[in-house]
């Protein structure tokens, strides 16, 4: 497919298509939807991390006003195992399906639900269901090291060269161990499921990052064929990778709703959020690094230990970045899992990339301390010529640029390197500084576009717009191809009826759709150039397809636009409503042997404010600069950035989950305990993005931003920290008790 390079509106600041269904109310989200007869279910959730079920008592509950049914091991009926499978199909994290056994793994594990008339009714009724328990000792414990690992020794990642004898050798070395606690996803739209049922076909509505994916894992649950079962997302009130997978309550809703032939709706709780349906697990990595008095690297080992379920394997991947980020003879990457009695760890915007990047960037901004050498200098002199744990060339990387850039736009020639030297309106500021990068990949995906007689055109895909504006950008690419305003498109997608999409995440949706649509517009075009020289009346019967142009949703003969005929009276004079074009993309994720390395690259450069008299921290402002090849529209793009920001800020000052180590339960779970970074805690931001389309990955040159701007940003922020204060902070997220002893110095 051709390469685009200029357009009238790719690349142009467009307004959401869907802003206005939003701030109007009337876009649907999951448990908007009602249907007549509507049952609501409420889960029981074990209030123990670890044992079994000795004995479940309902009846008090099963006569309670409402109560429609209560279901259990004893009565909900076959749930079935998802089968392994490869790519990106049939994925599920919890493996298990609901009530299973009666054995309890995790702190709110569901073992029971009731269905009644009101939400209130069932919650009610779930609340004086009997539990007795053969209780255990949970391990709840956030410290991974010493911890047995789920394999005799840890997995072995990367590898080049021999670093055990270049850190044995090393002139400078860093070696230190980093560890992030477990993060809960906490997006303003809870999960829901509402579950439709007619004897025949189940049709679900769900928070989904991925409904064709969902559809065949409910499938495989509920023990029926695919074409048995439609998954419907229209809209997501956020996701950040949490609701990428389907949860048990999904399964539990489409089982109530056969059972009872009623629709019924579940709604996970805010303290349900916390217990059953994943989370970033708590991480510790070891960074070790050598190098050169010059700066030159000559080795770097990461370890890596994340916690994950009982049953399950979750492995964040830490090092997915670390091979090819820094150019060094010498790289070992290892990981390794630790059994806990917690709740399935799953994917948390930018996995492994993020909680890796805040090691190894740290580990950096350590050695260019030790080497007194600006940490922007230590990294442009290790930048790599090739991804040299493949042995193949980048793509596209200008990672130097986004260094220069951010550190022009950052002021960073001002920063003097002594702690606690900077000084601004009675203030001591702190500069850190952070490279950053992202996969960048496609998978394969499908997509249809509609010209129609009434002047309009329909674009539709089975992927989700999870709110960083997929609508928009399709609408955009049709316009492009076709002339038509984006007024005037009508974009179709959160259906697992339509064209198989992709799953939103791996900021992957619009390198993978965008070509597709793409295909798909180009296809519609020649069926109108057809009907254009095929039918009767038509001013350019009898000339060849190839004479003709598409333009401004005119056609004409090439070049002649005083022949032009509006699009709507070709297809009135061919007596058609419509013609339609499918289109096709392929995917590169996981390709056997690649040309080509495919990434995102960036620097997060940070400020914070220290009031030593007060103890007070703050992020005062970010500069980011991001290389993510061509910007489709950069409106929502810098919205994706910024957001990333904040949540990077609540990364390394508030996130962290807390678990009981008495009854594994996590105690923090509300929206006041867990404290996330809110508007007063925003700094200044400040976005810009590279323009070097990526035209190996697709024709549009396109990838992904929406988790790359979260890589990085807690490593730069503990690094302005240490600038500022002069008390490195490994453990996230930040503490005024980690910084008391600075404060208690200066009032001295």
């Amino acid at each position: 497919m051709d390469e685009i390079s200029e357009s009238k509106i790719i690349g142009v600041a467009t307004r959401r298509i869907d802003g206005p269904l939003k701030v109007s109310g009337a876009a649907m989200y999951a448990s908007d939807h009602s249907f007549p007869g509507l049952l609501y279910a409420w889960p029981v959730c074990a209030t123990i991390a670890k044992g079994s079920v000795a004995r479940l008592d309902t009846a008090e509950a099963g006569k309670m006003t409402g109560v429609a049914a209560i279901y259990h091991r004893a009565n909900i009926g076959n749930l079935y195992r998802v089968p392994p499978a490869a790519g990106f199909s049939l994925i599920i994290d919890e493996k298990r399906p609901p009530f299973e056994d009666d054995v309890i793994r995790y702190y709110g594990q569901y073992i029971a639900v009731v269905v009644a008339n009101t939400v209130e009714q069932a919650r009610a009724a779930a609340e004086r269901v009997k539990v007795t328990y053969n209780r255990e000792k949970p391990d709840a414990d956030s410290k991974m090291t010493g911890s047995p690992l789920t394999t005799d020794k840890p997995d072995e990642k990367s590898k080049r060269g021999d670093t055990a004898a270049a850190l044995r050798s090393a002139k400078v070395k860093v070696d230190n161990v980093y560890s992030i606690p477990a993060e809960t996803h906490n997006p303003i739209e809870l999960h829901a499921s509402v579950a439709v049922y007619d004897g025949q076909k189940f049709t679900l509505y769900e928070t989904s990052q991925a409904v064709v994916n969902h559809r065949d894992v409910l499938a495989q649950v509920l023990g029926v064929p695919p074409e048995q079962v439609q998954v419907i997302t229209r809209f997501l009130g956020s996701g950040f990778g949490g609701k990428l997978w389907p949860w048990p309550q999904s399964a539990l809703a489409a089982a109530c709703a056969r059972n009872l032939n009623r629709p019924v709706k579940l709604v996970v709780s805010r303290q349900m959020m916390f217990q059953t349906v994943g989370h970033r697990p708590a991480i510790e990595q070891r960074i070790q690094l050598a190098a050169e008095p010059d700066g030159k690297l000559t080795a770097l080992q990461q370890d890596y230990v994340n916690h994950t379920s009982i049953l399950d394997d979750y492995d964040e991947g830490c090092g997915e970045v670390t091979p090819f980020m820094y150019s060094t003879p010498n790289l070992l990457v290892t990981g390794g899992l630790a059994r806990r009695n917690v709740g399935n760890p799953t994917a948390m915007r930018g996995p492994g990339a993020v909680p890796g990047l805040f090691a190894l960037e740290s580990g950096m901004d350590e050695l260019a301390v030790s080497l007194k050498m600006d940490p922007v200098q230590l990294r442009l002199n290790n930048e790599p010529e090739i991804d040299e744990s493949l042995r193949i060339p980048f793509s596209s990387r200008h990672m130097k640029e986004c260094l220069t850039t951010g550190a022009e736009k950052f002021g960073w020639a001002n920063r003097t390197p002594e702690v606690g030297s900077m000084r601004r309106d009675g203030l001591t500021l702190g500069w850190g500084v952070a490279a950053c990068s992202w996969l960048a990949a496609r998978t394969e995906a499908e997509a249809s576009v509609e010209l129609r007689q009434d002047g309009t055109a329909r674009v539709a895909c089975g992927t989700q717009d999870i709110g960083g504006g997929t609508y928009t950008i399709l609408a955009q690419i049709v316009s492009h191809e076709t002339g038509i305003p984006v007024s005037k498109i009508n974009v179709v997608l959160g259906d697992s009826a339509l064209p198989s999409g992709p799953i939103s995440g791996g900021s992957w949706v619009t390198a993978s759709v965008t070509p597709a649509v793409l295909d798909a517009a180009r296809n519609a075009r020649k069926t109108l150039l057809l009907a254009a020289v095929k039918s009767d009346n038509s001013p350019f019967k009898g000339k060849k397809p190839d004479d003709l142009e598409f333009v401004d949703a005119m056609v004409r003969l090439k070049g002649q636009a005083q022949s032009a005929v509006p699009m709507s009276e070709i297809l009135r004079i061919a007596k058609v409503s419509s013609v339609s074009g499918a289109g096709k993309s392929q995917g590169t994720f996981g390709a056997a042997k690649p040309e080509f390395s495919f990434h995102s690259y960036g620097a997060q450069f940070a400020e914070v404010t220290w009031q030593s008299e007060i103890a007070r921290l703050r992020v005062s402002r970010v500069v980011t600069v991001i290389d993510a090849g061509r910007i489709i529209n950069p409106r929502p793009a810098q919205n994706q950035i910024e957001g990333a920001v904040v949540m990077g800020v609540g990364m390394a000052l508030f996130e962290e989950t807390i678990y009981d180590s008495r009854s594994g339960a996590p105690i923090n779970n509300n929206l006041a305990d867990y404290v996330m970074a809110v508007n007063a805690d925003t700094p200044q931001i400040d976005v810009t993005f590279l323009d070097y389309p990526d035209y190996k990955l697709n024709p549009l040159g396109v990838r992904g931003v929406g988790e790359i701007g979260l890589a990085g940003v807690a490593a730069a922020i503990t690094s302005a920290v240490y600038h500022a204060t002069g008390i490195r902070v490994r453990d996230l997220p930040v503490r005024i008790e980690d910084l008391l002893p600075m404060a208690k110095m200066s009032i001295a």
